[in-house]
């Protein structure tokens, strides 16, 4: 069984966490702490404050800071790693201090995303955010940011002592042998819910996950019998919770998490523009599969 250590903080199931919202779409800062609590106490190892799942790139910096802080104050800094993604590098570089001075262990950081960088920005992108002083989590999202973070950028970035873990979000799991190979100290976490499976077979040492928010104790049940070999548990838990895992992927990942928290009886809630709410019929779907999830057991 994958846990996190005091040096690799990063391990286990980590969730992305969704960010409760009022009516008039503040931030309910009381429900976030709540929330980060409830998902510890139902297994999950640790959060992921400010990804794209918390709407990061909506809040206004006080807001940004106050959730890391709220996270912290709620469950303990060794179980907080925020991502500090942002367009410049002194800004990633500044968030990582906040995070470090909060009292995280570690921090998320995508690579440049204000424009298609190559390799020797990535790398000089990282070598900044690291000066920080905090263990840095690659964050490989080539679909939303343009950038791919191959595994040979991945082992370089590694070699040169910029990150210790990273989340794989490309959807290509033949990725995580070669990875492996060039990289064997660099732990793999799960970054996409409905690869979770065969990530894990592959050896993945975490799951920065965005569905526990909604069904924490199935989902990390899932996780745990994935990676200690438990295939008939797995295979069964996968297929029950896929229809929804794989929202997981799509572009209204916030929205249909959210929706999936209202109906298991969580705060979901709104979103902040620019997003908006689901068509009726994705509303439909992931109503649909949520009440099945429920009327299973899964919540």
């Amino acid at each position: 069984m994958t846990t996190p250590t005091a040096n690799r903080p990063w391990r286990g199931v980590l969730v992305a966490t969704a960010l409760p919202l009022t009516d008039e779409l503040a931030v309910d800062h009381d429900k976030f702490a709540e929330h980060c609590s409830w998902l510890v106490d139902n297994g999950c190892d640790g959060v992921v404050p400010n990804g794209s799942l918390g709407e990061y790139q909506v809040l206004t910096p006080e807001e940004r800071a106050k959730v890391v802080e709220t996270a912290v104050a709620a469950i303990g800094g060794a179980r907080v790693m925020p991502g500090v993604a942002a367009y410049g590098s002194a800004e990633s570089r500044r968030w990582a201090e906040q995070a470090r001075d909060a009292g995280c262990a570690s921090v998320m950081l995508l690579p440049p995303n204000a424009y298609r960088a190559d390799e020797r920005s990535v790398l000089a992108h990282y070598a900044e955010v690291a000066k920080a002083g905090v263990p840095i989590v690659a964050y490989n999202n080539p679909i939303d940011t343009k950038v791919d973070l191959v595994p040979e950028l991945l082992a370089k970035l590694h070699g040169e002592g910029y990150i210790h873990a990273v989340k794989e979000f490309s959807g290509d799991v033949r990725r995580a042998y070669q990875l492996a190979e060039l990289a064997p100290e660099l732990d793999l976490l799960i970054g996409a819910d409905d690869v979770l499976l065969e990530l894990a077979l592959a050896g993945a040492k975490g799951w920065v996950a965005g569905y526990p928010n909604a069904l924490p104790a199935a989902s990390v049940e899932l996780y745990h019998a994935a990676v200690d070999g438990d295939l008939a548990t797995a295979k069964r838990l996968y297929e029950q919770l896929h229809p929804l895992l794989r929202w997981d992927s799509k572009v209204e990942f916030v929205q249909a998490i959210k929706l999936s928290m209202d109906i298991a009886g969580r705060h979901g809630g709104p979103v902040r523009p620019p997003r908006v709410p689901l068509l009726p019929e994705q509303e439909t779907a992931v109503r649909a599969a949520t009440e099945k999830a429920v009327a299973a057991g899964l919540a």
